[in-house]
């Protein structure tokens, strides 16, 4: 099963939660084992997996990489988002999870998270769910 997703994000760098959409698109499929591929057809965003329990996380992962890639820096690309581009490509624009029990296979304080680094924008997220 293919599904598409839109995601608005609502500031320029922001994780935004997106397990009950992935955890929906799974139990929409009817597939109770297999693989959920996540993927972002953009270059200034990502995905990841991390911690949703404490909120602080997400908020130092933004604060650390925005020092370690600031938006100013003396780069050369014209549109001036180097540094989304740069996070983007660390970050990566996919996931694969896998599917047990109809349910994606996550740790107990494991959440996904859409990646936004030159926000605010409206996004799309495929994913493509199969079964094996």
């Amino acid at each position: 099963m293919f599904k598409e997703m839109t995601v608005q994000t609502e500031v320029r760098t922001q994780l935004v939660l997106i397990d009950s959409e992935v955890r929906g698109a799974i139990q929409e499929s009817g597939i109770e084992e297999g693989l959920c591929v996540l993927w972002v057809p953009h270059t200034t965003a990502a995905l990841t997996i991390n911690e949703n329990a404490d909120p602080d996380v997400v908020r130092d992962i933004l604060h650390e990489t925005g020092k370690i890639i600031p938006f100013e820096d003396g780069y050369h690309h014209m549109e001036g988002n180097s540094a989304a581009h740069i996070k983007s490509s660390l970050f990566g624009p996919s996931l694969t999870l896998i599917i047990c029990g109809g349910r994606p296979v996550l740790g107990t304080w494991q959440s996904i998270y859409f990646c936004e680094f030159d926000g605010p924008r409206r996004r799309r997220l495929l994913m493509k769910v199969l079964e094996g």
